[in-house]
Formats: C-alpha cells, sequence, structure tokens
C-alpha cells in the first residue's frame, strides 16, 4: 500500500473521530447544566482548557462564555480543531483516495460535513444539542459504512488504528474535564453536584447505561476504573489501545509479544502498563498526572506510526511540513507524504 493512502485513512478517520469528541465535549456541559442546581453557574473554561489550545481562544475572543466557546470549537474555520475544520479536512483526505474507498464512506463524509456547514451558516445556538447528536450519529454512521463496504485490508486497519487512538486520547481529556471543573470549586467533592458532574461525564461519552449496568453506585474511583481500565467497553482507554495493537499487529504481521519497529514498541509498553495497573495505583500517583502522561504517551504512538509508516528518510526525499511534537492536543497533523510503498522497518 502507498504510505500516502495510508495516512489519508488514517487521517480521514482521526478527523471524524475527533469531530465527534469534540461535540461529546460540549455534551459535557450541556447535560450538566441541566442537572445543575438553581445558583450554580456553569463553566466554559475547562472545555478550552482540556485542549491545551486556551491561547488560540484567549487570542480571538475577549471573554470565556458559551457563545464563544461554542464558536470556536464548533465553527472557527481558522481553529484547525473545530468540528468544521476537522471535517474539512476528512473531506480533502476523502477526496484524494476515492479510488481506494468505497462510494458510500465519500458519500457519508461528504454529507457530514455539508450538514455541519449549513448549521454553521446559521449562527443559530437553539439547534445545538440536536446537532451534537447529528454529529455523533453521522460519526457512528461513517464507521458502520466503512467496516461493511471496504475491504478489511491494510487499509482498514490504518483507518481503524486512527479512529481508536483519537479515540483514546479524547476520553483521556473527556475524563481530565472532571480535574479542570473542580480546580475552583473544590468544596464540592463528595456533595450531590459532585455526582452530577460524573455522570454528565459518563453520559458525554455514552457510557452511563454500560456503567450502570455493572456498578450499583456512581463513585469517583469506579467511573475512572471504567473510562480508563475497563476492558469491554468500546470507549475506555484499555479498550482502545488494545485493539490499536492488534490492528498494528495485522499490518505488519509480527506475533503477538513480539515487536520489530517502534511502533510496536511503544504501544506494546502503554498496553502492558495498562494490563497491570489499578485504579489505586492511578489515584495515588493523581488521576490528572496520570492522564496528562497518558496523552504523551498516546502522542508518542502517534508519531512512531509516522515514522515507521508514513516518513521517508532524507536520503530519499524531503517531507514538506514535517509535523513537529504538540502535546497538546494532538502529537502530529496530516501531512502529503511521498507515495513510497510502506515497508515496516
Amino acid at each position: 500500500m502507498l504510505s500516502r493512502v495510508a495516512d489519508s485513512i488514517y487521517w480521514l478517520n482521526r478527523y471524524i473521530e475527533r469531530a465527534e469528541n469534540v461535540a461529546r465535549f460540549i455534551d459535557v456541559n450541556l447535560n450538566l447544566i441541566l442537572d445543575l442546581p438553581q445558583g450554580v453557574s456553569p463553566q466554559w473554561k475547562p472545555l478550552i482548557s482540556v485542549t491545551g489550545d486556551l491561547d488560540q481562544f484567549n487570542s480571538r475572543y475577549s471573554d470565556v462564555n458559551n457563545r464563544n466557546v461554542i464558536q470556536f470549537l464548533c465553527f472557527d474555520t481558522s481553529y484547525e480543531n473545530s468540528i468544521i475544520s476537522c471535517l474539512s479536512k476528512a473531506r480533502e483526505n476523502a477526496r484524494s483516495i476515492r479510488e481506494v474507498i468505497s462510494s458510500e464512506m465519500w458519500e457519508e463524509v461528504n454529507s457530514f460535513y455539508l450538514m455541519v456547514k449549513e448549521v454553521s451558516a446559521t449562527s443559530s445556538f437553539k439547534a445545538l444539542p440536536k446537532l451534537f447528536s447529528q454529529v455523533k450519529m453521522a460519526s457512528h454512521r461513517f464507521a458502520g459504512v466503512m467496516d461493511a463496504t471496504m475491504s478489511h485490508n491494510e487499509g482498514w486497519q490504518f483507518g481503524q488504528m486512527g479512529r481508536l487512538l483519537e479515540r483514546a486520547d479524547k476520553t483521556t481529556r473527556i475524563v481530565d474535564v472532571k480535574y479542570f471543573l473542580l480546580l475552583p470549586s473544590a468544596e464540592w467533592v463528595g456533595t450531590p453536584l459532585d455526582r452530577i458532574q460524573w455522570m454528565a461525564l459518563l453520559k458525554s461519552a455514552s457510557a452511563y447505561e454500560m456503567y450502570s449496568k455493572s456498578q450499583h453506585y456512581i463513585t469517583p474511583s469506579s467511573v475512572a476504573e471504567f473510562l480508563i481500565l475497563d476492558r469491554q467497553f468500546p470507549r475506555s482507554i484499555h479498550f482502545c489501545l488494545w485493539q490499536t495493537q492488534r490492528c498494528l499487529h495485522e499490518i505488519t504481521q509480527t506475533p503477538p509479544g513480539n515487536w520489530c519497529n517502534g511502533a510496536e514498541r511503544a504501544l506494546g509498553k502503554l498496553c502492558s502498563r495498562l494490563s497491570y495497573l489499578t485504579i489505586e495505583d492511578i489515584i495515588q500517583s493523581g488521576l490528572h498526572e496520570f492522564l496528562d502522561g497518558m496523552q504523551s504517551s498516546i502522542n508518542e504512538v502517534g508519531n512512531e506510526i509516522y515514522t515507521t509508516f508514513i516518513a521517508l528518510s532524507d536520503s530519499f526525499c524531503a517531507i514538506p511540513n514535517q509535523p513537529s511534537n504538540n502535546l497538546q492536543f494532538l502529537s502530529t497533523s496530516n501531512t502529503q507524504a511521498s507515495s513510497a510503498e510502506i515497508t515496516p522497518s
């Protein structure tokens, strides 16, 4: 498979998953606002803080309020991680590999982008809950169409890796929203409001029903354990990384438990670490510190995948716009690599 094609399929899925998860970030607050007691003001700054792009926001907007935050995260075309920007780049990646993906996949991406673009043109915030629901469902439809209409070959495996790595990263950030919510209000810990916030986080990850089937009570440690270490829930960090490792070994045909390149080694170390962790270990070291380190480790895996399969040595050609390590929101950005064939090192 051409490295250019693998890169585009990988980022096509990352951008669509990212758009969905940005919608989930805002859903944290929208769900929370509905359940907040009278007199408690909703917070919007945590949604920007958790992305690592607070400086960008401050340079463009004078106040951190609901209208500015939603505009920035959803419809700001100059912000590279807004929903509309992610879908625009996903659409461009899909367009560049029309000969590889199915026509149904292209139609889903195109209609997804046009749906959000139409809402952004109206500048109406009344239909936001419906929009976010549509964004999540459109992302699910794309994943289903891809599974049903694309051969499960190397290209499909690269797409899966992109989706799963993006999901793991954003789950760390969804959980981390709770840390930023608590910064100005540590006295809320253990109160009914604290429980409402944990419920909002579960709902934003579509995890509330599955959590309720396995746990009888909502406690901070059990919620964190479910979203980080559960091996069966498809949005937990552990599940996403183990599935990513399976896809990587399918591509390289390396036997499980072995590694032949930096990507397999970095991902294997991360999965092994999660396998032997307990929630008590995580809480003892600090939940926020653990999540921050996990984001850096996931970014490292993304960098290793790029180095192993996409990047070419300087002796062959120079890669334009070589991405730098950005450990705030994502480690690498989509680039147009040369069309050399992928040869795992």
